[in-house]
């Protein structure tokens, strides 16, 4: 659908005003100055009918039945009083209720005065054309028409523009619950994943407190190093998620669950061939998963292996140790809703071999991205 700018808008007036003006000439019962001067005051207002709508409205509807009192109204009458009412309807209901009962007002009290008043209209119509004069009913009726239906077609574009930016807008919410909700999802997966290392490291420094320093203060640093990479992930979530840039790689997360007392084995492939927003949700499955596994699998160890395949990205977290992840729990839910962000798979269940296994398939567009 082509949509016409401001200035190309005015242009389009511009030629209407002019196409009116031209056809009143013709259709005048003589074409002589009298008929251009009531031709321009009809038409050239026109030109400028969706700057000044009202105003517009106001001097073509006395201009008109001057014009039909006199004799030199016709079609062309009509269409620019038709086209004057247009963008009044369009931009208020009100204003094109009352702008349309002004034209049928007008233009009937005229064609009235035509019909019964001896004497008019003062320039007699030609033989064989239609008016007020010769066919008051139908000519009555004919106007009623195109006023009418130019009044329903501005009502029912003003309808589609109201609803198209209830739609924009509704897409606007939507969009913001969206982005609202990834926030809340990253600060949980962030928060809830550093927690627990900070609340493991500090135990293991309390327990060794006096006994066994050096183990005490590798906690401590520990727990430093962590909140440190906790607060830098929020800051990333909070300042940054609508251009997503990929959290620290995934050998930060193993070593951290390593630290915490984890047996991680992994196969890891360069996940660059991905979007960064398709990382960014691997980066927060495995996070998830390595948190599920240090809190449930006993012992607690697990194989790590990701691969970038054409248009995916496939994750797979398996426990080695005996499993009891609670299936609807809010960190495989989390994974779930990151899946489904992109339309991938989730299977989170028990392995065949014995404990738990996650395995994830993000697919992403792969002509979207390069590198």
């Amino acid at each position: 659908m082509v949509r016409f700018g401001p200035k190309g808008l005015l242009v389009a007036d511009v030629v209407a005003a002019g196409v009116v003006l031209v056809w009143a000439v013709l259709r005048a019962p003589a074409v002589d100055v009298f008929a251009v001067v009531t031709g321009a005051a009809l038409a050239l207002p026109l030109a400028v009918r969706r700057v000044r709508p009202t105003a517009v409205l106001a001097t073509v509807l006395p201009v008109g039945a001057a014009a039909i009192v006199v004799g030199t109204g016709n079609e062309s009458t009509l269409a620019a009083i038709a086209l004057a009412l247009y963008p009044v309807v369009v931009s208020s209901s009100r204003s094109g209720a009352v702008g349309l009962g002004a034209a049928l007002a007008c233009v009937g009290a005229a064609g009235v005065a035509v019909a019964t008043v001896p004497g008019l209209p003062l320039v007699p119509a030609p033989a064989g054309t239609e008016s007020f004069a010769t066919n008051p009913w139908s000519t009555l009726l004919f106007s009623a028409v195109v006023l009418t239906g130019a009044w329903a077609v501005a009502a029912a574009v003003r309808t589609r523009r109201r609803h198209s930016a209830e739609l924009a807008e509704s897409r606007t919410a939507r969009a913001v619950a969206e982005e609202r909700l990834r926030i809340a999802r990253d600060i949980h997966d962030v928060v809830g994943h550093n927690l627990s290392l900070i609340a493991m490291k500090a135990a293991v420094a309390n327990h060794v407190a006096g006994t066994r320093p050096d183990e005490r203060e590798a906690a401590l640093r520990g727990i430093e190093q962590v909140s440190r990479s906790a607060l830098a992930d929020v800051r990333t979530v909070l300042g940054g998620l609508r251009a997503p840039s990929a959290p620290a790689g995934l050998d930060r997360l193993v070593d951290d669950a390593r630290s915490a007392g984890v047996t991680v084995t992994t196969e890891q492939a360069d996940l660059s061939g991905a979007p960064a927003a398709v990382r960014i949700s691997a980066y927060r499955i495995v996070q998830e998963a390595l948190t599920n596994v240090r809190r449930h699998a006993r012992p607690p160890r697990c194989h790590l292996v990701t691969s970038v395949e054409p248009g995916r990205l496939v994750i797979s977290v398996v426990d080695e140790g005996a499993a009891t992840s609670d299936a609807d729990g809010h960190g495989l839910l989390g994974m779930r809703e990151r899946v489904a962000l992109h339309g991938g798979t989730l299977h989170a269940g028990p392995a065949p071999d014995g404990g738990f296994a996650v395995r994830a398939t993000l697919p992403f567009d792969t002509g979207a991205h390069r590198g």
